[in-house]
């Protein structure tokens, strides 16, 4: 394996939810031989100073990693806004990098997983992104890992020489991709990703995910996923803005064991794909669907109250 990632954590105004997500990343067999880099946004509005500043004297705090470095934001950036800068800044210079947010309980093999992946795949060129969490899908027969055209954003990771192509525009997509496009990118029209390259367009919602999968896509690269996921989102729980209590079609049991990547079978798993798609159309209700596409919307600015 090669010399660690970074870490690039981004925190805002929930102090008991970044204490458990950093409880969880020290609790990783390869925490403190890493470098720990937060993120701390500042309020959008005086309701949250206080719980800011509560998050900022608890950073102050944490031990456990090879170092840590914290950046606090002197004005509200948002989550888009502040990941797209943090993460092209940190890559540039170590060029590759793992991103956390304040809301993800980790298995304690994330690290190990995510560094592996990151050191076996980073001359292979189809390889773009590494997926930390995945759909609590019955995987008997994936293997302990496989790769999908989808990108998953919590608990990720990637190299310099992808990341550079980022972008971030929605006019362009919409003007240039083909009804064609739409629909594989979609997942085969299942509403949830196309629907948010529009509503940022509309400007009801302010992201950076569906542009980072956007630029995949485009691009023709694979996300690595492990089979049980190493990370869990516990942070639907009512405390985020247009954020419901319901999750659990969301969970599954974490990945407890250490997974070892030595495989150069690079392509798109017809299986897995056909397992997800499945688990959107049959496991759950259309209600709950629609609480999932909302979800998935405002799933960078829905817990810090900035969209």
């Amino acid at each position: 394996m090669d010399e660690l990632a970074p870490i690039a954590l981004f925190v805002y105004n929930r102090p008991e939810h970044t204490k458990r997500t950093i409880d969880a990343l020290k609790n990783n067999t390869l925490a403190n031989q890493s470098e720990l880099f937060i993120f701390s946004d500042w309020a959008k509005n005086d309701e949250n100073i206080k719980d800011v500043e509560t998050v900022r004297e608890y950073l102050k705090t944490i031990t456990g990693f090879k170092k840590i470095t914290i950046i606090e934001r002197e004005y509200n950036w948002g989550l888009a806004q502040s990941i797209i800068d943090g993460v092209t800044n940190i890559i540039n210079k170590y060029n590759k990098i793992i991103v956390v947010e304040d809301d993800l309980l980790t298995s304690p093999y994330f690290l190990y997983f995510m560094n592996d992946a990151l050191s076996f795949y980073k001359d292979k060129a189809k390889v773009w992104h590494i997926s930390g969490w995945n759909y609590p899908i019955d995987s008997a027969e994936l293997g302990e890992f496989f790769f999908w055209n989808t990108m998953n954003c919590w608990g990720w990771a990637t190299w310099k020489s992808r990341w550079e192509n980022f972008e971030k525009n929605p006019e362009r997509l919409i003007k240039e991709w083909s009804e064609v496009q739409i629909k594989q990118f979609d997942l085969d029209n299942s509403g949830i990703f196309w629907s948010q390259i529009l509503a940022n367009m509309e400007g009801k919602i302010d992201t950076w995910a569906i542009f980072w999968y956007a630029t995949i896509f485009e691009h023709n690269g694979l996300c690595l996923n492990p089979t049980q996921t190493f990370v869990k989102n516990f942070g639907h729980d009512g405390t985020g803005t247009n954020c419901t209590k319901e999750n659990t079609y969301l969970e599954g049991e974490l990945n407890l064991k250490r997974i070892n990547i030595r495989s150069n079978e690079i392509f798109s798993s017809k299986e897995a794909t056909a397992l997800i798609r499945n688990y959107y159309n049959n496991t759950i209700s259309r209600d709950v669907l629609r609480n999932l596409i909302k979800k998935i919307r405002i799933s960078i600015g829905r817990k810090l109250g900035r969209k």
